[in-house]
Order: C-alpha cells, then sequence, then structure tokens
C-alpha cells in the first residue's frame, strides 16, 4: 500500500464518518495543522498515534503500518499550483516573499525559517466585510555558519 493510497483511505473515510480535521487532531493528541499534515501525508505518526487514527477511521493494519513511515515530503503535484487556494499561497511568496526575506535577514541575520522546527495556527477571524483567514506561521531560526 502506498502513501498516497493511505491518504486516499483517509480522505474518505473521515468524509464517510462526517469527521472535522480538528476531531481528528484529538484522536492524535497533536494540533489540527499538524494533524492534517501529517494525515495527507507529510508527517510521521507514532505507532501509538497510528494505531489511534487506524480504529477511529476504520483502516487497514497496512494503512496503519505506512503512516508510521517517514514520507517523501512535498504534496503539489506541480511546481506552479493549479488548485485555486493552494495557488494564492503561491502567489503571495511571489509577491511578499522577497520581503520576507529582506525582514528575516534584517532582523536575524543570514539564516533561514525552518520548517521543521516549526507550528503553525489557522483561525476563522470574524470580520463585518467578510471573514478572514488568520495563519499564524512560528519557524525557527536557523543561522548559516561559516567553517
Amino acid at each position: 500500500m502506498t502513501r498516497n493510497e493511505v491518504t486516499a483511505l483517509i480522505l474518505a473515510a473521515k468524509l464517510k464518518r462526517k469527521l472535522s480535521w480538528a476531531q481528528l487532531a484529538e484522536v492524535l493528541g497533536q494540533s489540527k495543522e499538524w494533524s492534517t499534515a501529517a494525515l495527507l501525508g507529510q508527517m510521521t505518526l507514532t505507532e501509538q498515534q497510528a494505531q489511534a487514527v487506524g480504529r477511529a477511521l476504520d483502516l487497514p493494519e497496512a494503512a496503519v503500518a505506512q503512516l508510521q513511515v517517514v514520507p517523501y515530503k512535498g504534496s503539489l503535484p506541480t511546481s506552479v499550483p493549479t488548485d485555486p487556494l493552494i495557488y494564492r499561497f503561491y502567489e503571495l511568496i511571489s509577491v511578499y516573499g522577497t520581503t520576507f526575506k529582506e525582514l528575516i535577514h534584517e532582523e536575524f541575520g543570514d539564516g533561514i525559517m525552518s520548517a521543521i522546527d516549526f507550528k503553525m495556527d489557522l483561525q476563522r477571524e470574524p470580520n463585518p466585510a467578510g471573514d478572514r483567514v488568520s495563519i499564524t506561521m512560528s519557524g525557527k531560526f536557523l543561522p548559516y555558519k561559516t567553517y
């Protein structure tokens, strides 16, 4: 069973059971953001987490085992995303990427923001003009070293 097949099983079971990502995060004992990434194939679950979500979604043992394998990271099928919502993030980086880079370098120096030592929080922000999406990303700063 491939990781993509496991993801397809998870999505089908989630829909069938009318579960939210937040509910599945409770099963895993992690944030909804990390749990969603994990269940979509981007993170590795512990044996305990894999067994728990396997029970919640009635997954076969082969799927539970695959959830514990370190995945190939990167879920987009093309270099420029075609899904409109994901494309907006690509557009955001195209427009503001150099701004992020300049401001991070000015504030922290030469280095990167980690996507490994990282956390994210996504919330609905009520607004009379139309609700907004609020995303807070926090990654450890990793300076480049000289040698």
